[in-house]
């Protein structure tokens, strides 16, 4: 195992994480389009997160570990500005899915967030939007008969579960932010 390189992508994730959950305390999360701060950081993130790749591949579990794993997904996951990078990360997460080397739900993340990003349905219905009222619904799902059979697959809860965790981390926060 790689510790070096371990540490390095889980503290990017955890900065990430930080500032984002700083910007949200703050109450300036969602107040623009893209909050400088946290762009910043997607942006470093994912020069880093290139080299990465073209030093040693995905950066799986048996080289950083299910924590550093998890974080090199939280980067790519994150790399928003950068669709063609997210794109090209898609076969080296399959490859480490099947390897074992990385887990179903991120290569489902991936895969969605992509897909709406384009403007195109979700296959494992992973991407959620919050209207006006609070009220959390998933984006539009390209084949919503199958999709728990998919979820399942792939390691996920029924999404019916997975809108009801989400609401209610979406009330809790609205409720947190009522109480400051």
């Amino acid at each position: 195992m790689n510790i070096i390189l371990k540490n390095e992508l889980i503290a990017m994730a955890d900065e990430d994480q930080r500032i984002l959950k700083e910007l949200h305390d703050k109450g300036e999360l969602g107040t623009v389009e893209y909050h400088p701060q946290i762009k910043n950081i997607h942006e470093k993130n994912t020069r880093r997160m290139k080299e990465i790749i073209a030093e040693v591949g995905w950066p799986g579990i048996n080289l950083v570990g299910e924590d550093g794993a998890e974080a090199a997904w939280l980067i790519v996951q994150h790399a928003v500005l950068d669709k063609s990078f997210m794109e090209s990360c898609l076969p080296l997460l399959e490859k480490a899915v099947a390897s074992k080397q990385a887990k179903g739900r991120h290569l489902a993340f991936l895969h969605d967030r992509i897909l709406t990003m384009s403007g195109k349905p979700q296959k494992y219905g992973t991407q959620f939007d919050i209207n006006e009222n609070g009220d959390v619904a998933a984006f539009p799902i390209e084949n919503p008969q199958i999709v728990d059979r998919l979820r399942e697959e792939i390691g996920l809860e029924s999404l019916a579960e997975r809108t009801k965790q989400m609401q209610k981390i979406q009330n809790d926060r609205l409720k947190n932010r009522t109480t400051k």
